[in-house]
């Protein structure tokens, strides 16, 4: 009875301390990209992964629709249970590591050609504690711990996500309502110009081709009214499944591509540092340590296991009797496992392993191979778009005012109608080309943002 105690303490030591570890020591990691961004952002300074969503948003009906959109969206939210499962998961796994203690409660009641006999029990005890001599139930802990982790850097991922897509449909939706102000105001001079025409046509100072050429122009201008008011309507549809709810009136762009950040990103460091900070490069990276965790575990199958139960309380043939003096038991029954032959379930199951680690370490290296082409391919454009909406800008200056004065030559007869029609389709069309542009420059800015890891902290 008094070397219970001592045997469980030395049970308790050799788990608790320090095991054998069979994880792989290093995975080489070898994602091939530049040492340094392109030149177009070499002057880059700021650290975009600091930088709180609030502070880059800065027009406050976005803010509004964003923080609607996080509290509301259903993907999020599934990404948010899927950590919570990961947590629970991961404490299932933790709790092999100490033993568990239970108290159990038997009667047993026997007979046959002897009399009927009846036997009580109430034990204190640990069933099946295996000591971690080679580190396999640790192994196995780590591994959830860093599925863990990496489910939480996919909650982080799949926000920054959210964030870049709402502010993405916010803008389209602002500049699809531009383009429907712009074919509406063009359709309504277009229709005074046919009138104009029919009224000159009838009088004989206007031809049939000047009068069905006018009439193409309504038409067209027509055709894009519809056309932008159905794209006006998905824009609202799509924000609207973004934000997990309607969205009031008061919060949606009116006739404007807004300018929503507030400064321009660019990355701080070489390209390594600063794509190991986004969310979905950290997932890769702790999906790969518990890949790696996972082998060592498998290795330590291969080696004896030593699992423990033991026991103690008392024993009466009369349940009044049970805990009286006398009626105390013990037991104490060590149990060594040692794998001889498996039919090579052992060496496929640690194959199985070192090929998940494998496909971990590709993934994780396509990861940031796939974060520097898109940050590279947003730093290439931001001033490339920076140049392209200036000379959009002086085309629609130039072109507006062609047309304004071949409205003038025209009405005072020195330049023909074909070339009136012409000049008011450029403008029509650099006007319209004008919010592409700015749509394309401000959705380049939050992708920016996106790729370089920022926009997941809330500050304020």
């Amino acid at each position: 009875m008094n070397k219970l105690p001592s045997l469980l303490a030395v049970a308790m030591a050799v788990a608790l301390s320090g095991c054998a570890s069979l994880v792989p020591r290093s995975t080489e990691v070898a994602p091939a990209i530049p040492a340094q961004w392109p030149a177009a952002a070499a002057a880059g300074t700021v650290d975009v992964a600091d930088i709180g969503w609030r502070d880059f948003f800065v027009d406050p009906r976005l803010q509004s629709v964003i923080n609607q959109s996080l509290d509301n969206n259903r993907d999020l939210r599934v990404a948010v249970l899927n950590v919570e499962k990961a947590r629970a998961q991961y404490r299932i796994q933790r709790a092999d590591r100490v033993p568990a203690v239970g108290v159990q409660g038997q009667m047993t009641r026997s007979g046959g050609d002897a009399p009927v006999s009846e036997q009580f029990s109430a034990n204190l005890g640990v069933v099946e504690f295996e000591l971690d001599l080679f580190g396999r139930v640790r192994n196995l802990s780590q591994a959830a711990l860093q599925q863990y982790f990496a489910e939480a850097a996919n909650r982080r991922s799949a926000q920054l996500s959210l964030v870049a897509e709402v502010a993405n449909a916010w803008l389209t939706l602002g500049a699809d309502n531009e383009q429907l102000r712009i074919a509406q105001a063009t359709l309504a001079s277009y229709e005074d110009s046919l009138r104009l025409t029919e009224a000159r046509r009838q009088l004989g100072g206007a031809s049939a081709l000047e009068l069905s050429q006018t009439r193409t122009l309504v038409e067209t201008a027509r055709t894009d009214v519809a056309r932008f008011a159905g794209q006006v309507a998905q824009d609202r549809n799509a924000l609207v499944l973004l934000a997990g709810g309607p969205v009031d009136d008061t919060l949606l762009p009116t006739t404007e591509v807004t300018e929503v950040a507030a400064l321009r990103p660019l990355p701080a460091g070489v390209p390594g540092e600063v794509l190991l900070r986004r969310p979905d490069v950290m997932a890769a990276e702790h999906t790969l340590l518990s890949a790696n965790a996972n082998i060592g575990a498998a290795r330590a199958a291969f080696f004896p296991s030593i699992s423990l139960t033991g026991s103690i309380g008392s024993a009466s043939s009369e349940l009044s009797s049970l805990f009286d003096s006398g009626t105390r038991v013990w037991s104490f029954m060590p149990k060594l496992n040692l794998p001889i032959f498996q039919g090579g379930k052992l060496r496929a199951n640690l194959g199985v392993a070192t090929a998940d680690r494998d496909i971990a370490l590709a993934q994780y290296e396509k990861a940031i191979q796939s974060g520097f082409r898109e940050a590279a391919d947003a730093l290439v454009l931001n001033d490339s778009l920076d140049a392209q909406l200036a000379s959009q800008q002086a085309l629609v200056a130039a072109a507006e005012q062609a047309q304004t004065l071949s409205q003038a030559r025209y009405d005072a007869g020195l330049d023909s109608f074909l070339t009136l029609l012409d000049a008011r389709r450029t403008a029509y069309t650099a006007r319209k080309s004008l919010v592409s542009t700015q749509l394309a420059q401000q959705s380049n800015q939050v992708a920016l943002y996106k790729v370089l890891g920022g926009g997941w902290h809330e500050r304020g």
